[in-house]
């Protein structure tokens, strides 16, 4: 089915009077392709409200915010019973049990294909970058993208590929193309630029202390963090080390363990092995080179009997060792 004819059944799901709600766990790409959502509904629906319930702490999303202006909300700010159609970008219901609480009628998205229940669907696994869909709808329906909103989904597509070395199509790279004509490039240069923060910076010596290295994989776990996000960048730090193919941070944030897993790509993936590892304690999933496991600390608990930091980072050590495997895919 062309972009065209899945445009149709999208539009078919909205009226003039439609007040629409587009929930997001809110990234870079997530961001970019609900304001994409926004852009294709306006003057077509009543009002179109972005909401994200996880926190915002990176220094590159908060910039990205700033820049951009997508117009978000915290999702426990919104009344639910104010809107009648809800959307999801860039993730499947099953992904967080916070999507739980809605029925969506409209799902986008690029993971592997999890949960596809809903009146309309588009999911794309073979694409690196949901905001390489949405760029594909703005063509189909040949809308200009605006300098903010093209700068926006450049973002989306080079966070989620790591700038093309990661789970990139050529659809990825045609639609970078397509976009850079019309991009604010400052905006992109100026969200890049904002990696770190001092706190990041602190934590980071944290985990190059505190690393374990196990057959190129290296460990860290934190224990009780403030911000999840840190894990991630750690994460993706470690795999920059040499000869280090496996990257596995994890910390507790609101009773729930938290685990960023990250490789190389050229082995067993990372997807796969955290759901084989994990997904009977919580949700857990993603690519081949990049995985997120969020645990019930009370399944843990009941496995293991306790869950002190030692422990719990010796038994994700355990565990990954036991599925990671060594072969390539």
């Amino acid at each position: 089915m062309s972009n065209r004819e899945k445009l149709k059944r999208f539009f078919n799901l909205f009226t003039g009077s439609s007040k629409v709600l587009v929930v997001i766990n809110a990234d870079p790409d997530a961001i970019a392709s609900a304001m994409v959502i926004k852009r294709l509904l306006w003057r077509k629906v009543s009002e179109v409200c972005i909401a994200h319930f996880n926190k915002i702490s990176r220094p590159d999303n908060l910039a990205m915010i700033e820049y951009t202006e997508p117009g978000l909300m915290v999702l426990d700010d919104i009344q639910k019973e104010n809107f009648n159609v809800f959307v999801v970008v860039d993730s499947q219901p099953d992904h967080n049990e916070q999507f739980s609480g809605f029925c969506f009628d409209a799902i986008i998205d690029h993971h592997p294909i999890s949960f596809d229940e809903a009146a309309y669907v588009d999911i794309r696994p073979e694409y690196g970058a949901c905001s390489t869909i949405m760029t594909e709808y703005l063509k189909s329906k040949k809308i200009k993208p605006s300098a903010r909103l093209a700068a926006a989904l450049m973002l989306g597509i080079k966070t989620d590929t790591s700038d093309f070395t990661r789970q990139a199509s050529l659809k990825d790279i045609r639609a970078f193309q397509y976009l850079y004509q019309y991009a604010d490039n400052n905006i992109v240069t100026k969200v890049e630029r904002a990696a770190f923060t001092q706190e990041d910076l602190d934590f980071l010596g944290r985990a190059i202390r505190g690393r374990k290295v196990i057959n190129n994989r290296i460990f860290f776990h934190a224990g009780n963090v403030s911000k999840p996000d840190e894990l991630v960048v750690v994460a993706d730090f470690f795999l920059t080390i040499s000869k280090v193919n496996w990257s596995i941070i994890s910390g507790v944030y609101e009773k729930k363990l938290i685990i960023i897993i990250r490789n190389d790509g050229l082995r067993k993936g990372a997807g796969n092995t955290v759901k084989e590892a994990f997904s009977m304690f919580g949700s857990a999933g993603g690519h081949k080179t990049m995985a997120r496991a969020e645990l019930d600390l009370k399944l843990i608990r009941k496995k293991i009997g306790s869950v002190g930091r030692k422990t719990l980072g010796d038994w994700i050590i355990s565990v990954i060792e036991k599925t990671a495997g060594k072969k390539i895919e």
